[in-house]
């Protein structure tokens, strides 16, 4: 087996990925884009977050070089910016994490 060494370039770009993934609304994003592009409109209202949120969130996620966005003709559509997002996404839904019940339960998170 390889084991790939981890330049500073990987570890700028993994702890850009954990920025994303530590709000909520923009690890949902991620995960909503996994399949296919999306409007922001339709994440907004999927996900239960104003459209000024959602375009906020989304300007984080670009300039985390997560997200792109595509034109289509007035609008812009929304997608990962890389290929091996998607795959990576998924392989982190099946990790299973053990947390202590009063632990990470808000903004008071010590952990």
């Amino acid at each position: 087996m390889i084991s790939a060494t981890a330049s500073l370039t990987h570890t700028a770009a993994l702890a850009r990925l954990g920025h994303a993934l530590s709000d909520p609304t923009r690890a949902g994003i991620l995960l909503a884009l996994r399949d296919s592009a999306r409007y922001p409109a339709e994440l907004a209202e999927t996900m239960g977050v104003s459209r000024q949120v959602m375009s906020n969130h989304l300007a984080c996620l670009r300039g985390c070089g997560l997200v792109e966005s595509v034109p289509d003709g007035r609008r812009s559509s929304y997608r990962l910016a890389d290929e091996h997002l998607s795959p990576a996404l998924d392989e982190f839904l099946r990790v299973t994490l053990i947390v202590e019940p009063d632990c990470c339960d808000g903004e008071g998170c010590t952990c």
